[in-house]
């Protein structure tokens, strides 16, 4: 099995394209065969990374080419569903970009396909691999802050947001499936306590030119009365931390990096321990391996190893942000999500 390596073709080459296809030339049993995008631009991209690589302008063509074991699908959200379940239908593996889809239901849906046909299902949640994510996760599980009961993760600042798939709720799936996609994995990751019940609310009030809120909640509570608070907004002009979590022996507080201007989303937080008597220590930062999650991905084809990101993870943050949604529509009314128990 040494030598042996998956076919994987990259459907579309949009601003993460780069990413995965140099992650992939870097990832022992990964090689990249076929890309495809409409624009020439971005095929002429990939292929100085991996020049060996076929070229298509149409996906169908190449899932139907015979040349993949595993497809990368990297299409705006609005289209997961129906090129994951394509692939999988032809006995394709699929990672596919957050979210999964922008149902519950579609996602259940190719769950149970990539089920029936013994192939790998996940979702690219890059943001597990953070670095201030990580220094958040080890700080909470070596105990320095006691038990977490209280978290909040913040995205977002005063600027005139772009006018691109993004900010369109029908493509999108609105403000909070774009980086609570990202930023609800990472609360459930970190509490890990069933849930029981989602409350969000949606705020429209002055960028008119796109069709996203303005400025989204997202309030999460536990059985257990913790509780986490997910906020993206672009009327902040005074920004919260990225991250503040409360514990019962101390807190962590992730400070946005000064240095990253006005995209301070480009840089990881700085992770900051307040212990009981208000010291103050920052954290050393923890890096994930390079490429982690692509080795992941090619370990578990190759020999079989346990994915730590699952589809019904991802699929549980789709519900949890399809509820808040529902909610905001009913003006933040609590909502009891249907959550697959991992």
């Amino acid at each position: 099995m040494a030598d042996r390596q998956i076919q994987v073709g990259l459907l579309a080459y949009g601003a993460i394209g780069d990413e995965h296809n140099q992650a992939i030339a870097s990832t022992a049993g990964l090689t990249t065969v076929a890309v495809c995008d409409a624009k020439a631009d971005r095929i002429e991209a990939a292929l100085k990374i991996s020049p060996g690589a076929k070229s298509f302008d149409d996906a169908d063509q190449m899932l139907q080419s015979g040349l993949l074991e595993l497809v990368i699908i990297s299409t705006p959200p609005n289209t997961h569903f129906t090129w994951a379940k394509k692939a999988l239908a032809l006995g394709i593996n699929v990672i596919v970009e957050k979210p999964m889809a922008l149902t519950t239901n579609e996602c259940d849906e190719l769950i149970a396909l990539a089920k029936s046909k013994s192939l790998l299902l996940s979702v690219y949640q890059n943001r597990r691999y953070d670095s201030d994510f990580l220094t958040m996760q080890k700080a909470i599980n070596d105990g320095l802050i006691g038990d977490l009961f209280y978290i909040e993760s913040f995205v977002g600042g005063y600027k005139k947001p772009c006018s691109l798939w993004h900010s369109d709720v029908l493509i999108s799936g609105g403000a909070i499936f774009d980086w609570g996609a990202h930023f609800i994995d990472q609360i459930v990751t970190l509490i890990g306590s069933p849930i029981a019940h989602i409350s969000g609310l949606n705020q429209k009030r002055h960028w008119h030119h796109i069709t996203n809120a303005d400025h989204s909640q997202v309030v999460i509570t536990f059985t257990d009365s913790k509780q986490a608070i997910f906020i993206n907004s672009d009327l902040a002009a005074a920004r919260k931390p990225k991250y503040y979590a409360l514990g019962t022996k101390g807190a962590l507080v992730g400070n946005w990096n000064s240095a990253a201007g006005d995209t301070p989303a480009d840089l990881p937080a700085i992770i900051s321990l307040i212990k009981e008597g208000g010291e103050v220590e920052l954290l050393e930062e923890i890096k994930a391996e390079p490429y982690a999650f692509h080795q992941a991905v090619a370990d578990q084809l190759l020999d079989g190893v346990e994915l730590e990101i699952k589809a019904e993870q991802s699929r549980n943050v789709v519900e949890i942000m399809a509820k808040a949604e529902q909610s905001a529509a009913s003006n933040a009314i609590a909502i009891k999500p249907e959550l697959i128990k991992l």
